[in-house]
């Protein structure tokens, strides 16, 4: 499944790269829309069978998700709290690994090619910061193995934003 130049190892060892490859990235940047653009095209470039892969910002004021820096097809712009997979996350305060995305009660279809989904939660602190939403055409797409580094990478992206 992670046949992505450069990666050679077994899966989890693949993503103890992905992990090292970002810290290398984001070392020192102050900036948090280049780090989280680095973040999308880092992970696009490693993870296979998937077709979209960004950031949803928290819009406080609005108690909303707003689009961020991401990676595929053109996408929902805002997700109120509560609606689809991202909006789950952030009213669940958890990690949301999705099998099928049509049987998810309320489920967004920003691409109908989309069949599975995972969305973890970004915390600063308490606060919700954002969510990290990556999309696949492969139902079942996302096991426990991808739900904890993809939550390891998300506590690194966490420090830089």
């Amino acid at each position: 499944m992670f046949q992505a130049e450069g990666y050679t190892g077994n899966k989890q060892e693949n993503y103890e790269l992905l992990i090292k490859q970002l810290d290398a990235l984001v070392d020192g940047e102050p900036n948090v829309l280049a780090n989280l653009s680095n973040a999308t095209a880092l992970l696009n470039q490693f993870l296979t069978e998937v077709n979209w892969v960004g950031f949803y910002l928290y819009d406080k004021e609005q108690d909303s998700l707003t689009l961020g820096p991401f990676q595929g097809l053109p996408a929902c712009t805002r997700i109120p709290t509560g609606r689809g997979v991202c909006g789950a996350a952030v009213s669940k305060r958890c990690t949301m690994r999705v099998a099928d995305v049509h049987a998810f009660p309320g489920h967004i279809a920003c691409d109908a090619a989309s069949r599975s989904e995972i969305v973890i939660p970004i915390f600063k602190g308490e606060e919700i910061f954002g969510v990290l939403d990556i999309d696949s055409p492969i139902t079942d797409r996302f096991d426990e193995i991808d739900e904890k580094y993809l939550e390891e990478f998300v506590l690194r992206v966490a420090k830089c934003v």
